[in-house]
């Protein structure tokens, strides 16, 4: 599809040689953009559809009260799938806290969530292969996982401000977000 895309673009459009330097890099150029465009659309949308779904305290709901290797587990993988950079994270590892998650979970989190990202997972799906994808992938889970054993062997409890373990969130009663597929599409078109 983008192969023959390029091709009309480049070798009919643009009547380009293909046996020329200029018509194959030109080939390959038009070829990757256009598949690095629609990925990124795909992506984009499936995360925002993801971000709706997923709430900040819906995540902290599929942690708290576990075992620890399990807790670690469930919020490295979380924080690998879950679309939340790095502004979001901070206000996660607060509710986390206050939550009363063991800080070396909370830190696992909080490594995976901005360091594993989707988009750039798809991109290097598309442009490097399977392999390295998943090379990327899986030193960003074992970096998330020894930060936050690290961050539990350390005791850094003791280093967190006072202040942040006072931190009451979510204590005021919110009327619930219509998060189906519809609502969120009307709000989107109204604004």
């Amino acid at each position: 599809m983008f192969d023959a895309f390029a091709q009309i673009v480049v070798f009919d459009l643009l009547n380009i040689k293909a046996d020329t330097h200029l018509g194959s890099a030109l080939h390959f150029f038009v070829m990757d953009v256009t598949k690095i465009f629609f990925l990124l659309a795909v992506i984009v949308y499936v995360m925002g559809l993801l971000r709706a779904l997923l709430s900040p305290e819906r995540v902290r709901e599929y942690v708290r009260n576990r075992p620890d290797w399990q807790a670690r587990g469930m919020a490295v993988t979380l924080g690998a799938v879950t679309p939340f950079c790095s502004c979001s994270s901070v206000p996660l590892f607060i509710g986390f806290v206050e939550a009363g998650i063991p800080l070396g979970v909370t830190f696992s989190f909080l490594i995976a969530s901005p360091m594993i990202n989707e988009v750039a997972v798809v991109i290097l799906i598309g442009i490097l292969g399977w392999k390295l994808a998943l090379l990327y992938v899986a030193a960003g889970l074992l970096v998330a996982w020894f930060g936050g054993l690290a961050m539990k062997w350390l005791r850094a409890e003791r280093w967190v401000e006072e202040y942040v373990w006072n931190i009451q969130m979510g204590k005021v009663a919110l009327p619930a977000p219509d998060t189906s597929l519809k609502a969120r599409h009307k709000s989107v078109a109204t604004s």
